[in-house]
């Protein structure tokens, strides 16, 4: 009679005694959990960032600056919880709902560890100089999307209880879906895969796109996007699969060669050019630059004027004769080839354009040796400088339009 008294006791509360025992165990499991993940983090974890900063290697500094040992440290009470829920809790609803919750919290932190080593690749690949001309972040994002995408599916799996395989199937009729919302994603990933087999654009190249106001250093090539920082610091983002489309202009091969190319024209008044006579020829004489050219000249003109009699080469028209631009085409010349800034190895052109209404273009087609930005532009002013001094010395002007002030004084 007691035992029955004591048993239906018992039976009215055995449900009640069963949640209340469950919980204490699982609140128990949880606790050894959290100290078991402050054990790891702060022993294990604190232990291998000594031993890596200890080590000679540079290179393995960039495990200790990622976040990867905390997340493999936070998978060891996730895995706790996951073994010993189920394994204490005696309610199958519970401990199904701790299963599914432990496989999603491992799911996470399995994905988020396997980013972080993608990361950590990518940072180290950087130090290489091989990473300036073959890019691999678009690739690793790519790595990402996928981990993202399973680890996506295996929680949605947990959660039904049904096998990947299956959801993996009936992802069929989503395909369409699914492209259009990661187009981007997908064309970045065709035109970084042609960027990096062309070698068309990589980090710290610089690049103009006038139709996007980019004109600077490319300081990120990613799936989707290519971020140029400009000369003006501002930053411009470029679509990926734009590059591939439309045309842009790459310096790397300017900045490689070690030269840069000088084409500018000087814009001469026609109506200076004028024939040079024997005072002026003799006082030609005295420059340099020039010598070897008068000479040279003088012998060639002499001798195609021989072929006519002397009373025709009175006539300037009907002999060869130098010309005050002809003789400062040559000092040019050789200005350019004796200028130790100047590199003797590329073009080195002086030519006469055609005229226009602006006057007389003489176009100096030259590089420098030296292709960074400030010193290119101060060697390119002095050259200038020099030219547009020296040119009253051979009866030259150059070209302006008249002002206001002019207009009166021609009156």
């Amino acid at each position: 009679m007691m035992e029955g008294w004591i048993g239906r006791g018992v039976g009215s509360y055995a449900s009640w005694v069963s949640g209340l025992a469950d919980g204490l165990i699982l609140v128990l499991v949880l606790l050894s959990a959290v100290g078991i993940y402050f054990i790891a983090l702060r022993l294990v974890v604190r232990l291998i960032r000594v031993l890596v900063k200890r080590s000679d290697n540079t290179l393995d500094d960039e495990l200790v600056s990622s976040r990867l040992f905390c997340w493999i440290a936070q998978l060891v009470p996730g895995m706790m919880v996951w073994a010993g829920g189920q394994a204490a809790l005696r309610n199958s609803t519970a401990s199904e709902a701790v299963r599914v919750l432990a496989e999603i919290y491992i799911i996470v932190m399995v994905s988020l560890a396997v980013s972080s080593i993608l990361n950590v690749c990518e940072r180290i690949y950087r130090r290489f100089p091989v990473s300036r001309e073959i890019p691999i972040k678009g690739f690793l994002q790519i790595f990402k999307i996928l981990i993202f995408s399973a680890a996506a599916i295996f929680m949605v799996s947990a959660i039904l209880g049904k096998s990947p395989v299956i959801i993996l199937s009936g992802l069929g009729a989503l395909t369409a879906v699914m492209m259009l919302i990661f187009k981007d994603a997908i064309l970045g990933l065709v035109a970084g895969v042609q960027l990096s087999a062309n070698r068309m654009v990589a980090r710290g190249d610089w690049i103009e796109m006038p139709k996007f106001g980019a004109d600077g250093d490319v300081i990120d090539v990613a799936l989707t996007t290519v971020k140029v920082q400009n000369f003006d610091k501002t930053i411009t983002t470029i679509p990926t699969h734009v590059l591939i489309s439309d045309s842009f202009k790459n310096w790397r091969g300017m900045s490689k060669s070690g030269v840069r190319r000088i084409k500018r024209n000087l814009l001469l008044d026609m109506n200076s050019v004028a024939l040079l006579d024997v005072k002026s020829i003799e006082r030609f004489r005295k420059i340099r630059l020039l010598r070897d050219y008068l000479d040279r000249k003088e012998k060639e003109l002499g001798e195609w004027n021989k072929q006519f009699p002397k009373e025709e080469n009175a006539e300037p028209v009907n002999a060869r004769a130098l010309t005050n631009l002809g003789t400062f085409r040559a000092y040019v010349g050789e200005y350019l080839k004796s200028h130790p800034k100047i590199s003797k190895d590329q073009t080195l052109l002086v030519r006469q354009l055609q005229p226009t209404e602006k006057g007389l273009p003489i176009e100096i087609y030259i590089f420098t040796n030296d292709n960074r930005w400030i010193e290119y532009e101060a060697i390119q002013s002095d050259i200038f400088d020099h030219l547009l001094a020296v040119l009253p010395e051979f009866g030259l002007n150059v070209f302006q339009s008249p002002t206001g002030a002019d207009l009166k004084n021609l009156r």
